[in-house]
């Protein structure tokens, strides 16, 4: 029997002081996959458009919470007009909007708070062209102060295409899954984008000088603690294990 097209592979076990399981998708994290925005991403858009160099921000970002859009604005200060494009109509008028409410896990709505766009793309990402440089303005302008991007940006932007996500079981144990973002995360909208860097038959992205889970270490520390990721690493670094290349690759 031929095996499934898109198998993976898992790495699981228990948190040394927590009451939680940790699953990894160790297929993808010893992957080499690596963001090529501007290197050939053909973005999100209804068709692949890799000359406007949108990647996954035509969009607005979603806000997680106040958290996050505190930490957002507080760096949105910090941001000089060499950093960003339209830094100026976001000081005028602001850098989010009210998107759709969505629904919480008690089945009440929720406000949604998100970047703006402009021009079909995030407030935040530079057009080719600008003479500081096309990208996220936040990225930029922390490359520049010397800081790290993910402390910058908006959650969902340092994170995707990492997932984690949490489930509890009825006995109240917690089972936390960290996995490559898959087009149906982003509900029935992901269904209509023209390309998806993940995709097992887009094996483009696929092109980095070292497996995923040491290029996003950072990322992936931020997500589950260091001492998880040292386990994690253990586990993915075993000898003898021989790895199940990605479905994007396998072929």
């Amino acid at each position: 029997m031929a095996a499934p097209e898109d198998l993976h592979e898992w790495i699981s076990f228990e948190d040394p002081d927590e009451h939680r399981t940790w699953l990894f998708d160790a297929t993808y994290l010893r992957s080499n996959y690596t963001c090529i925005y501007g290197n050939g991403c053909k973005g999100i858009a209804d068709d692949p458009d890799p000359d406007a160099m949108h990647g996954c921000c035509s969009h607005g970002a979603h806000l997680v919470d106040a958290d996050d859009l505190a930490n957002v604005a507080r760096r949105f200060e910090r941001v000089k007009k060499r950093h960003m494009q339209f830094r100026k109509g976001a000081k005028q008028h602001g850098f989010t909007t009210e998107g759709d409410p969505w629904e919480n896990d008690e089945g009440e709505l929720e406000p949604t708070t998100l970047t703006r766009t402009v021009d079909g793309a995030c407030i935040f990402l530079n057009r080719p062209g600008f003479e500081g440089g096309a990208g996220c303005a936040l990225h930029i302008a922390a490359v520049n102060a010397g800081e790290r991007p993910l402390d910058w940006k908006p959650q969902v932007c340092w994170q995707v295409p990492i997932r984690m996500e949490d489930s509890v079981d009825d006995h109240g144990h917690v089972w936390t899954r960290v996995r490559e973002w898959k087009r149906r995360d982003w509900g029935e909208g992901g269904d209509e984008f023209g390309w998806w860097c993940t995709d097992a038959d887009s094996p483009e992205a696929f092109v980095g000088s070292e497996p995923l889970y040491v290029s996003a270490r950072d990322e992936l520390v931020e997500l589950v603690g260091a001492t998880i990721y040292d386990l994690l690493v253990e586990q993915l670094e075993r000898p003898e294990w021989v790895p199940l290349p990605h479905p994007a690759v396998r072929r």
